[in-house]
């Protein structure tokens, strides 16, 4: 929300992938603090085009929110984790300042992203004008997120941090939690992506689909009715399987540090005893 506050006046135009964290999990928090204007673009996998930009922008004209800012999600959680590939990011991000838009990164999961391709963080960054990550997802930090920019654009969002009361004194051990995340987490995050790649194998052989890419650390079972998907999440908690609904017809399962190989193998068993999994697909 410092992000928008600090690169947004009341009334813009802002760009987002339908799916975004952004628009569909802050609760309103654009609209009700910043006052902007979410225009949503629809994807398959989270990823944004410029052609898909330039054509849902507003034309200069008083009638029209004025455009100011493309928000851009790697990796993206409702596409299942997708990592958005750089040259296309770049290439978006690129035409997007020539247009004069600023570009915000919600890089919660960018560390998924560095780990699974291998690129330097400051490469996955260095598209857009503001990037957020978050320490307390894939990393396992009890609390904790970062915003990053230039002198300006920080010095504004602190003054919004100010005004919304979210400035907080002794805050050190927090921060200290956060950097041995970041020194002693970061790596074994391969084997969350290969706990997520063994959930979508053994459930490729089911009735639970999962269409979409493994990229990362997230698994998005689709099933064909909504009652299906909540039977599932019951069955899957008498079975000591913690998992979340994602939308009707879909339930989401996220490996993370507390989650060893022998816990996916029984996550694995859980699954593959749910009645209305047990059909072979053709």
């Amino acid at each position: 929300q410092l992000a928008l506050l600090a690169q947004t006046h009341p009334g813009d135009q802002v760009i987002l992938e339908a799916g975004a964290h952004i628009y569909n999990y802050e609760g309103g928090a654009p609209a009700a603090l910043a006052g902007i204007l979410p225009t949503l673009i629809a994807s398959e996998d989270g990823v944004l085009h410029w052609a898909q930009v330039a054509a849902a922008l507003h034309p200069d004209d008083i009638h029209f929110a004025p455009p100011r800012l493309l928000c851009l999600e790697n990796t993206h959680n409702r596409a299942g984790g997708r990592i958005f590939p750089l040259e296309v990011m770049m290439a978006t991000a690129g035409q997007a300042h020539e247009y004069g838009l600023r570009v915000h990164l919600d890089g919660a999961r960018l560390w998924n992203a560095h780990i699974a391709t291998g690129l330097a963080l400051d490469r996955l960054a260095a598209p857009a004008d503001s990037v957020t990550v978050c320490f307390s997802k894939a990393l396992g930090a009890p609390v904790g997120s970062v915003l990053a920019g230039d002198a300006d654009l920080i010095a504004a969002a602190r003054r919004h941090r100010k005004r919304l009361g979210g400035g907080m004194r002794q805050v050190g051990i927090l921060a200290a939690a956060c950097l041995y995340a970041l020194q002693n987490h970061l790596q074994r995050l391969a084997e969350d992506h290969t706990h997520a790649r063994r959930l979508a194998d053994a459930l490729d052989h089911t009735q639970l689909a999962v269409n979409h890419p493994v990229d990362t650390n997230i698994v998005i079972i689709d099933v064909a009715r909504p009652a299906t998907a909540e039977k599932l999440l019951a069955h899957l908690a008498a079975g000591d399987v913690r998992a979340v609904g994602f939308g009707p017809g879909r339930v989401r399962l996220v490996p993370n540090l507390d989650v060893s190989s022998e816990d996916v193998e029984c996550a694995v068993a859980v699954l593959n005893s749910f009645p209305e999994a047990a059909a072979r697909r053709s």
